[in-house]
């Protein structure tokens, strides 16, 4: 049995949009979405890894053009929310909220490791 059953999805929609609940990893060697993780705290995130380091917002924007191109939106659709000096993001991306929770999950789906 899968472990991610119990995982609800980190993003929530909104009117214009949704926003999604990230931790980061800087200096992760590669730009990519890893999948969905529960938080020791019962939250669950979008694990997301960027080359950059974390040093002047350098991995933010890493994060924004991943996230951008990730689901086919212009970069000016991915803004950051909170934790612009934290590992743990909200971001908020404008846009379909129906066609940006399925991207998601196709992204998320095809990287959970169980």
């Amino acid at each position: 049995m899968p472990k991610n059953l119990g995982i609800k999805e980190p993003w929530r929609y909104g009117a214009a949009g949704i926003s999604i609940a990230l931790r980061v990893t800087p200096r992760g060697g590669r730009d990519d979405i890893d999948g969905i993780e529960q938080l020791s705290d019962g939250r669950s995130v979008l694990k997301v890894r960027v080359r950059a380091i974390a040093d002047g917002g350098e991995a933010n924007k890493a994060v924004l053009v991943l996230l951008a191109k990730s689901l086919g939106v212009p970069k000016a659709s991915v803004k950051l929310l909170s934790g612009a000096t934290s590992r743990l993001k909200q971001i908020a991306v404008d846009g379909d909220p129906a066609r940006l929770g399925e991207a998601l999950r196709q992204l998320a789906s095809a990287k959970s490791t169980d």
